[in-house]
């Protein structure tokens, strides 16, 4: 009796100390949360329903090979989820879907899913990559680069491009567009 007693004892005390070793870890940080944001490089999820309010976006609605066969106007835009800048740059390409995105194909690639070889052709996102991202590659109808740049691009130098590709008044000489509020309520059609 004596000997099954301390053998139960034991083997409590061995499963305590086996919890408390998995409670003291999660606390010294082996299990903390992740702690993400638009300034930092955290991976917290799909960047463009998170930070641009676009989950359209991604996946994209048709492939480079499908746009560039299509002979529509790309905007290729490679990114990873877990990079700052990336994080910042997307709600330029959201901004940029509410003009153009009847117009021109926006195919987001993740650049971690491009595969690794010795060469690309001209319809893979390969083709295109860099290293460094984000990158923004815009292709006319013909499959001819029109804008390449890493990095953070301003709307406004995606836009110049699109308004001379589409033969489009420059900025200067367009009238800003006037918008309702998406939440405002049309009293015109209300009878009072």
């Amino acid at each position: 009796m004596g000997l099954a007693n301390n053998c139960r004892w034991r083997n409590r005390l061995a499963s305590w100390l086996v919890l408390g070793m998995l409670v003291l870890g999660s606390w010294l940080g082996l299990g903390s949360p992740a702690w993400a944001g638009l300034d930092d490089d955290h991976y917290d999820g799909n960047i463009f329903a998170l930070y641009a309010g676009n989950g359209s976006l991604v996946p994209p609605r048709v492939s480079l090979a499908q746009s560039l066969q299509q002979e529509r106007p790309t905007l290729l835009v490679l990114y990873v989820d877990d990079s700052k800048d990336c994080k910042q740059f997307s709600s330029v390409i959201s901004q940029l879907q509410a003009p153009y995105g009847r117009v021109v194909s926006f195919v987001p690639v993740m650049a971690d899913s491009i595969p690794v070889k010795q060469e690309y052709a001209p319809t893979e996102p390969g083709y295109y990559f860099e290293g460094a991202v984000p990158q923004t590659v815009l292709l006319d109808g013909q499959g001819t680069v029109l804008l390449n740049k890493t990095g953070i691009v301003a709307y406004e130098a995606i836009d110049d491009e699109l308004r001379e590709l589409f033969d489009l008044l420059p900025r200067s000489e367009s009238e800003e567009l006037r918008r309702r509020p998406v939440n405002e309520v049309n009293s015109e059609l209300v009878d009072s």
